[in-house]
């Protein structure tokens, strides 16, 4: 990473990629609901409708299948739409605009036609916000042939990943951690991108790999910091994207450690953590001092109650629990 003195909040990173971008190319346009006078639910995108006024920073109507649908028709003649799902748990309501048309129509059209839009969205538990607001549901978009999706877990991934998938002509999903909007961390003020498909270790390790992805990122660098105490050298990978995956890197710190702990704040059943899981294993088994471990969400909707709902997400208690018993073998 470039030397970076200065340090801005992921949301501040997510404000100002759109807003460099917005400046460079006129067909980028943000919309979504409340994106203009309110700037998001979470103010992410506080200050660009008076920048760039309401033609390019639309609110819609409360419709995410429709808007979205326009975005789709937007991107197909030539604009660069970044459309905003208030909540992840909405895209229930935009799967066929994203699944059938979206990720479709270059392949469809043999090649004559693209879609280069970028859908922009939250994850993440432990905010309060029960069942309907609290999911995780970046692996239903990971499935699909025809996305790219992104999970930021810094200020710096996070203006660095945006840039990229807006430039790309290809859709592009953003998941980014509701939780995580007043996260503090370097970012340059020159341009840079961080190009889809790189993983990146963010910690250096020996004993042991914890591939995180989004906040999990941040889970596992503080069960590393615990796992230090004890003598255990824990490596921290992060993905960044989970399509296109970047398999090299993962592999390579899996043959140095021996031993993974895989770790998604989604759904554990059938998610994220089980195509790593495999993609280790099938590729990387002899090199296993252990069996891959998976750490996901429970398989139960988020609760409300706060107590049940932290208990429904990885920890760094639970993750160096977790790690000790791979590396003791206990």
């Amino acid at each position: 990473m470039p030397n970076a003195q200065r340090e801005l909040t992921f949301g501040q990173a997510v404000r100002e990629a759109l807003a460099e971008e917005m400046r460079r190319d006129p067909n980028v346009l943000v919309l979504g609901e409340d994106v203009a006078e309110a700037g998001t639910a979470f103010k992410v995108l506080s200050g660009l409708v008076e920048e760039f006024g309401t033609e390019r920073v639309l609110d819609t109507p409360i419709s995410e299948a429709g808007f979205t649908g326009l975005a789709v028709g937007a991107a197909m003649t030539g604009l660069r739409p970044v459309v905003d799902i208030m909540f992840g748990d909405f895209i229930t309501l935009t799967m066929d605009q994203m699944v059938n048309q979206a990720a479709k129509v270059h392949y469809m059209s043999g090649g004559k036609w693209k879609v280069p839009m970028v859908m922009r969205t939250t994850l993440g538990a432990t905010r309060r916000s029960a069942a309907q607001h609290s999911q995780s549901l970046h692996a239903w978009f990971s499935h699909v042939p025809g996305l790219k999706v992104a999970l930021p877990s810094t200020p710096y991934d996070a203006k660095g990943l945006l840039k990229s998938a807006i430039r790309d002509d290809n859709p592009v999903v953003v998941f980014e951690d509701k939780m995580m909007y007043k996260l503090k961390g370097p970012v340059p003020e020159e341009e840079y991108t961080i190009p889809l498909g790189q993983a990146d270790v963010k910690r250096e390790g020996r004993d042991i790999t914890l591939i995180g992805t989004s906040s999990m990122v941040q889970v596992a660098l503080g069960a590393a910091l615990l796992l230090e105490k004890e003598g255990i050298s824990a490596e921290v990978v992060d993905p960044r994207t989970t399509s296109p995956l970047d398999e090299a890197t993962l592999l390579e710190s899996v043959r140095k450690t021996g031993r993974v702990i895989v770790i998604d704040e989604g759904y554990e059943r059938y998610g994220i953590t089980a195509e790593i899981a495999a993609v280790i294993s099938e590729k990387a088994f002899y090199d296993l001092d252990a069996p891959v471990k998976r750490m996901g969400a429970m398989n139960v909707p988020i609760p409300f109650s706060p107590p049940l709902e932290d208990a429904t997400v990885p920890t760094e208690l639970t993750v160096v629990a977790a790690a000790r018993n791979l590396c003791r073998g206990s």
